[in-house]
């Protein structure tokens, strides 16, 4: 019994801190609306989002981000079918991820964020994020204007425990990552500002998804797992 409250505990938890999240979002692009930058940030979040929603919505796509913190390998597929569709990557060192940059080239993957080799060394040299937003003036602005209310000055202190998880926890290494991850977005941003280089980056993202068509796929286990021989004719096919 005691595991399981355990378990809904950190259920809940978790629950709540998406959603703390999820609203900061929102209310941070409703509040640049009355700021002058109407137009330039928004926000759109699709209920029951399953295969006919991902139908329009990838193809559509010009950037995917894959941000799961590296060693989680948080990252699943639907990076590998945006990249298909002509979406460039701003992705960390994790799962797919790392396939996917040695296929495309590093060239034309965004990548951010610490790696697991570098993370480790953090963790054992005693990583302390409460020092490194207190250091990292962008990090500190950021932190303090969720914190303090900036986007929600109806409920000044509601973002109040996000933060503090933020500065006393960060189990996923956000701020650790922050700071690199902006770099990337304005790499990003001097691309996309290229229209023909951008598109150029497009295609090498939609070639270099070629090795992880379904045909090499059901070759790799015809050979590697059912171990058969490739039909020589067509008798041998039918």
């Amino acid at each position: 019994m005691d595991t399981f409250n355990l378990h809904v505990e950190q259920a809940v938890r978790i629950n709540l801190h998406t959603q703390f999240a999820t609203n900061a979002s929102r209310e941070l692009c409703f509040r640049q609306a009355f700021d002058g930058a109407a137009g330039k940030l928004t926000l759109v979040f699709l209920p029951n989002y399953g295969v006919s929603l991902a139908e329009a919505i990838i193809p559509a796509a010009d950037l995917s981000e894959q941000i799961s913190t590296a060693g989680t390998e948080a990252s699943g597929t639907g990076n590998m079918k945006l990249a298909l569709n002509g979406a460039c990557t701003i992705g960390t060192w994790d799962g797919a991820n790392i396939e996917m940059a040695e296929a495309i080239g590093s060239a034309h993957f965004f990548e951010f964020g610490l790696r697991t080799d570098a993370l480790a060394q953090l963790q054992a040299k005693g990583y302390d994020p409460r020092a490194l937003a207190a250091d990292t003036p962008v990090i500190k602005d950021v932190l303090s204007a969720i914190a303090t209310g900036s986007f929600s000055p109806e409920s000044p202190g509601r973002y109040v425990e996000l933060i503090d998880g933020l500065l006393h926890r960060d189990r996923y290494f956000l701020l650790a990552d922050f700071s690199d991850y902006l770099r990337a977005q304005a790499q990003v941003d001097a691309l996309f500002a290229q229209p023909n280089a951008w598109a150029a980056s497009c295609l090498k993202n939609i070639a270099g998804m070629g090795s992880f068509s379904v045909d090499r796929t059901v070759q790799e286990y015809r050979d590697r797992v059912w171990c058969l021989k490739a039909p020589n004719s067509e008798a041998d096919r039918t």
